[in-house]
């Protein structure tokens, strides 16, 4: 399949909030959600639970981080959980591994994120729609990927 192709069977936020109100549920995949790759080289695909809109919604990402890939430490505006799906991790000074679950509350800053040799495969669950990172310290926030994620998302 093109990638033309590909793109043309994905959902936009739009769609998916159209079909949620007309149905009351959707069944998708996160092929057809779609992803973005970051100027980070990570891979980033993301829906929120309920209408896409609705910022009260949790938001749910699954992301792939390239080996060695690294993340500046930052913070987001409301509590999460990082889940190890596949590879490892390093949060600060800690290694992760699949199965490894990491709580995080709003306003806590983490990091840096290092995607360890096999790359990282993470599934984070945002508790609402303030998942965007917040740079901490002399951080530009160039490694979050915030712009670009919510400009391809977005309703």
């Amino acid at each position: 399949m093109s990638a033309d192709e590909n793109q043309a069977e994905q959902w936009s936020a739009a769609e998916m909030s159209a079909e949620l109100q007309r149905r009351g549920h959707v069944i998708t995949s996160w092929d057809k959600i779609g992803s973005i790759k970051l100027p980070t080289e990570a891979v980033a695909t993301m829906y929120r639970i309920g209408l896409p809109e609705q910022e009260a919604s949790p938001t749910v990402f699954k992301m792939w981080f390239p080996p060695g890939c690294t993340i500046e430490a930052h913070t987001h505006a409301c509590d999460y959980s990082e889940i190890i799906l596949a590879g490892s991790q390093k949060v600060g000074n800690q290694w992760l591994h699949p199965g490894d679950i990491r709580v995080g509350l709003a306003n806590r800053g983490y990091g840096p994120l290092v995607a360890g040799p096999e790359g990282a495969s993470v599934l984070v669950i945002f508790a609402n729609g303030r998942w965007q990172g917040i740079t901490l310290g002399k951080n530009d926030g160039s490694t979050l990927g915030t712009d670009e994620i919510t400009d391809h998302f977005t309703v």
